[in-house]
């Protein structure tokens, strides 16, 4: 299986219809990968809270079209990474009065919504997003033809919960689009690799490069094996990181290693 994940510079002197045309050409670039992967909230930045409310657009909205459209002229499937989602506020409202999400959109080759995920866990304590944006509720998976993909999303990262509930629902492959800072960047490479290890699944984390309302982001978007290797990392700016894996291989290590058939918190009546 061929990932290409797309570390997006999210710079405030491009424009996002600017960038988001950009970035459709990128992904259109990505002709002959099975899957490509974009960052979080890469038409606005992730901190970039301030943003939030006047570049929120509908689930179906301008950046719907441009992935759903570079997804089918690319035949890739495509993890779009997230926009910030404005919904209606109630039955017969119209799109755009309501609260807003991180929400994620995941394409098929034929340009067809295969998922879109809300972000569960908010990011600011008492500020910008955790105040800003509303939590989802639901765990999400997608099944690609090589492999069952679970969706998280940046700050899911330090959950290790939330995965556990991904692997449950069958994934293989965990892919976490990120607006990472800069300052946390030995978490992120921690993370991921933990997050693989513990799981005994592929990680495919993509972040944002260049600087997000004046915080530096971290880059150095990473590919992690079921054993915890690093199979590819990028450095700190714009770039594409292109891996290949066999998605094969977390059965073969599942069986080799089968840890996860021990587990007894959390799967109800201890064993004794």
């Amino acid at each position: 299986m061929r990932a290409s994940l797309l570390q997006i510079d999210v710079n405030e002197g491009e424009s996002v219809e600017s960038r988001r045309l950009r970035v459709a050409s990128l992904v259109r670039e990505q002709a002959g990968a099975d899957l490509v992967v974009l960052p979080e909230l890469w038409t606005t930045g992730a901190f970039a809270y301030e943003d939030f409310g006047s570049e929120a657009e509908p689930l179906e909205g301008p950046t719907y079209d441009a992935m759903a459209k570079a997804a089918s002229d690319a035949g890739v499937w495509l993890h779009a990474g997230s926009i910030p989602e404005r919904t209606a506020s109630g039955s017969g409202s119209a799109a755009g009065d309501g609260p807003l999400y991180n929400t994620s959109l995941v394409f098929s080759p034929s340009g067809d919504l295969a998922a879109a995920y809300r972000k569960i866990h908010r990011f600011g304590f008492d500020k910008g997003e955790a105040v800003l944006m509303g939590a989802g509720q639901e765990l999400v998976t997608v099944r690609l033809p090589a492999t069952t993909m679970g969706v998280a999303t940046c700050y899911d990262l330090r959950f290790p919960e939330l995965f556990r509930g991904l692997v449950d629902a069958g994934a293989e492959t965990l892919v976490v689009p990120a607006g990472w800072p800069e300052r946390r960047r030995a978490h992120w490479t921690l993370l991921a690799q933990a997050r693989a290890v513990e799981n005994q699944a592929f990680v495919l984390a993509c972040g944002t490069a260049g600087t997000h309302a004046g915080v530096p982001q971290a880059g150095h978007s990473i590919v992690v094996d079921p054993w915890g290797e690093v199979l590819a990392q990028a450095g700190a700016g714009e770039q594409v990181l292109t891996v290949e894996f066999d998605p094969g291989k977390v059965a073969v290590t599942r069986e080799q290693f089968p840890a996860l058939k021990d587990r007894v918190l959390g799967l109800g009546t201890p064993r004794r």
